[in-house]
């Protein structure tokens, strides 16, 4: 699905694109129209090497930021995140998909936005051999290190 068939849908983020964490500032910062708390149902977060990764699962939830990009700097955001997130369409080096996925706000209304979730190969070695990040929140994950 292109961005645009996809009514440049927001980014549900859960790792370090999350305000505060760094790559927020590199990439999101003056690039957002919103940025609100939520989480997604049937996925778990994986430790990986400095960042998460979100892998499905039906039973997992992640909390996370639904972010909504300015219009003008969507496309641009949009190609930056694909870039960082080393996913290319098609590809299967890829470490990440970016796929459309419900998430739901905290006063319980849902949203369709992009999430990148880990690439099949990766997660089957997550599942295998990874370590579940406790409570599905990147941050909480963070403060007990």
């Amino acid at each position: 699905m292109s961005a645009t068939n996809a009514g440049r849908l927001p980014f549900f983020v859960y790792g370090t694109l999350r305000p505060g964490e760094h790559n927020h500032d590199l990439f999101l910062r003056g690039r957002t129209l919103s940025e609100e708390p939520g989480r997604m149902r049937g996925i778990v977060l994986y430790d990986g090497p400095g960042y998460p990764y979100a892998v499905e699962e039906p039973a997992g939830v992640v909390r996370g930021e639904l972010v909504t990009a300015l219009p003008e700097a969507y496309g641009e955001l949009l190609g930056a995140l694909d870039r960082l997130e080393e996913y290319v369409p098609g590809d299967p080096r890829s470490l990440y998909e970016r796929v459309v996925r419900d998430v739901t706000r905290v006063d319980g209304t849902a949203a369709r936005a992009w999430v990148y979730l880990a690439a099949p190969a990766v997660a089957a070695r997550l599942r295998a051999h990874g370590r579940p990040v406790p409570g599905g929140d990147w941050r909480e994950r963070g403060r007990t290190r």
